[in-house]
């Protein structure tokens, strides 16, 4: 078996790695990847982004959102959370058996003292009955991997907060997320791995799988990345991780509906998306202006429904025009919610 463990603590850069490695690096032997990031959401290839995450708490907080290649539910990860992945050759036995190509982990895990650690359900890792790791698996051209998430010392509060959407907003069929209780699995090991830095427990486990006593002595097995491994690499952030189009725009058909009570009467928003376009918009309310409001929503057809760009429509107009004696950062607001 070979490892390597991400330089970057971007989960953009991280995904892109994992995927370039499954592809286009030949192994005789099975590769585990470990990966540390930032403040962050992964999305899974099948789920409406915007349904899955508080965009506003997201925002403020700068965390990352990204999509993954494979399937699944959203998850959180911090700078406590290690994640890691199997890359090993496709069969029909491998794809879906969580059990088997998660079992190292497990195994690992037990003998740092978390004895109570088991695969639970279709693709989570439990211990007493808490969820500490999900995850996923993709394949393509007789490789695979299976990826995870593992909480060591999550800010599982924020978790909470940025996965956190509210029921009525959005509607769409993209596959949703299954909330469980989760817990970090720092608590469940022996005392001296629970004062451990997230960075000397991946190593601490890079070192379990392996059965060895010091990284020196299974450096052989560690994989350096080429110049011309990063230049790929960095294509696919271009063309996957880092674009809006794939993070959003592939996100399946939704619906969204913003509505507020002004003073000056209320205001209902409506927006209907096909592939991150706003393909459809009614405003509807008992709030009177000047001009037609028609005009406002002709001129977001087709746009990106990003805030952003939402944004920069909205201010090209004196919105008071249009919604008589309603605060315009407030409308502003109520579109981009």
């Amino acid at each position: 078996m070979y490892f390597y463990r991400m330089r970057s603590t971007d989960i953009r850069d991280n995904l892109a790695t994992e995927q370039y490695l499954m592809n286009n690096v030949e192994f005789d032997e099975p590769l585990v990847l470990f990966y540390i990031q930032k403040p962050c959401i992964i999305v899974g290839r099948h789920q409406n982004t915007l349904e899955e995450i508080n965009l506003d708490y997201v925002k403020e907080h700068n965390i990352t959102v990204t999509r993954r290649i494979s399937g699944g539910g959203a998850v959180y990860d911090d700078l406590g959370n290690i994640s890691f992945s199997f890359v090993v050759n496709s069969d029909n036995d491998n794809f879906g058996d969580f059990k088997k190509l998660t079992k190292p982990i497990i195994d690992a895990l037990k003998d740092m003292g978390a004895t109570t650690a088991t695969v639970s359900g279709r693709n989570d890792l439990m211990v007493d009955g808490k969820k500490f790791s999900g995850n996923a698996m993709y394949t393509k051209n007789g490789k695979m991997f299976s990826h995870g998430t593992l909480a060591y010392d999550v800010d599982l509060t924020v978790l909470s907060k940025a996965l956190n959407v509210p029921k009525d907003k959005i509607a769409s069929k993209g596959i949703k997320s299954v909330k469980s209780r989760v817990t970090n699995v720092k608590p469940y090991l022996k005392p001296e791995y629970q004062s451990l830095t997230t960075e000397q427990f991946r190593d601490r486990l890079v070192l379990e799988l392996f059965h060895a006593r010091s990284m020196d002595e299974i450096s052989d097995k560690e994989y350096q990345l080429t110049e011309q491994d990063k230049q790929a690499i960095q294509k696919l952030n271009d063309d996957y991780y880092y674009n809006w189009d794939w993070i959003y725009g592939k996100s399946p058909d939704f619906t969204v509906k913003n509505r507020k009570h002004f003073q000056m009467g209320t205001i209902d928003v409506r927006y209907q998306v096909s592939s991150g376009k706003i393909k459809d918009l009614e405003i509807y309310g008992d709030y009177f202006g000047k001009k037609d409001s028609n005009e406002i929503k002709q001129n977001l057809l087709g746009m990106d429904y990003d805030p952003a760009t939402i944004r920069s429509v909205l201010d090209q107009y004196d919105l008071d025009q249009y919604f008589s004696g309603i605060n315009h950062d407030d409308l502003i607001k109520l579109f981009t919610d």
